[in-house]
């Protein structure tokens, strides 16, 4: 029996091999990872915000970043802001402090009823936004949501109706920016990416001898919890290495490239 390891590697170890022309935003971008390798040691979260700003006013961030080949792969979670309005089972599943995290931004196929034969049609692409939780090396927690953009948009994907808030004060899965607060930025065409949780599951490998598969138990596809499982994720500043977030909860991301 092989039980799940809980040892990690420095995941800012290997940042400056991405690095690009020491000039401009590669600067700021090294500045800023650097700044976060240092986030426990020094408490410089004034610091970390700063250079956030910076980078979003830059005019060399990919536009239209949503549907940019480049927001494609897999992306390390260096830094979250842990807002106020996080709910506590989302601020440990965004702890980049204490656990691995990926987001994972992927096209993959699925299959329609063809209406008029009843026969599966040809496939077809659905935006999917992966989040992966790496509690150990043989132990994680992937979450997948259903996502829309200009170039995937789903039916499904309406705008959201409640914040969140129960009974004037219960936060159970966190407070939402709703109505006029949740604009898109119309400077910022096609840098949201609007999402839907539909499934999650605790993963582990070679646990007793087998693989084990069990489900997350929070019911997203249930017409009760649907439109509290909607979000939305706001990409203020992207490049081959960086990308800043912020989300519906007003949470502020931080997320690097990983090696294809």
């Amino acid at each position: 029996m092989k039980l799940p390891s809980f040892e990690f590697p420095n995941p800012f170890a290997s940042f400056q091999s991405l690095s690009s022309n020491p000039s401009g935003d590669s600067v700021l971008e090294d500045k800023l990872i650097a700044t976060i390798s240092d986030y426990g040691r020094l408490n410089n979260a004034d610091d970390i915000s700063i250079l956030v700003g910076q980078l979003e006013q830059s005019q060399k961030s990919i536009t239209q970043p949503a549907i940019s080949q480049k927001v494609y792969g897999r992306w390390r979670l260096l830094h979250t802001s842990n807002a106020d309005t996080s709910s506590p089972i989302q601020r440990k599943a965004v702890d980049a402090t204490k656990y691995q995290i990926y987001q994972d931004i992927i096209l993959r196929e699925k299959q329609e009823n063809n209406d008029n034969d009843n026969e599966l049609s040809s496939p077809q692409e659905e935006l999917i936004v992966s989040q992966v939780v790496k509690f150990g090396e043989n132990f994680q927690l992937v979450v997948d949501a259903l996502a829309s953009t200009s170039a995937y948009p789903i039916a499904e994907l309406t705008e959201r109706q409640r914040s969140g808030k129960f009974l004037g004060f219960l936060n159970v899965l966190g407070v939402s920016k709703i109505g006029e607060e949740a604009l898109e930025d119309p400077n910022r065409p096609d840098s949201r990416i609007d999402f839907v949780f539909d499934e999650g599951n605790f993963q582990l490998s070679n646990f007793f001898g087998k693989d084990w598969t069990i489900p997350y138990p929070v019911p997203f596809r249930s017409p009760l919890f649907r439109d509290a499982v909607k979000g939305w994720i706001d990409i203020t500043y992207l490049s081959d290495k960086i990308r800043i977030a912020r989300g519906n909860k007003g949470t502020t991301f931080v997320l690097l490239k990983e090696d294809e």
